[in-house]
């Protein structure tokens, strides 16, 4: 399964109305690496900061890093409205 297939699969899980309001689940697909420019993670498309800071992130900022994320990766168009529609 490629990459943003398993992404997208991730979140599909974290982003359900069911679970947005319980812990929200790290985008992780554990294939940990940067990208060349040191950019982003090539599996879970998160920023240095984004990784470092979910471990004390509250629901809200674990969901804007969702956001960010999906941009990044090119799959914001399959959860538009999931991320910020609630809370």
């Amino acid at each position: 399964m490629n990459i943003r297939k398993q992404l997208l699969n991730k979140a599909r899980i974290a982003l359900t109305p069911s679970t947005v309001s319980d812990v929200v689940i790290s985008p992780c697909i554990s294939v940990c690496r940067m990208t060349e420019d040191r950019s982003h993670c090539e599996g879970c498309f998160r920023s240095i900061d984004e990784i470092r800071a979910w471990s004390t992130a509250d629901s809200a900022a674990r969901l804007a890093i969702w956001d960010s994320l999906l941009n990044r990766a090119g799959l914001s168009e399959e959860f538009a409205g999931s991320v910020a529609g609630n809370p």
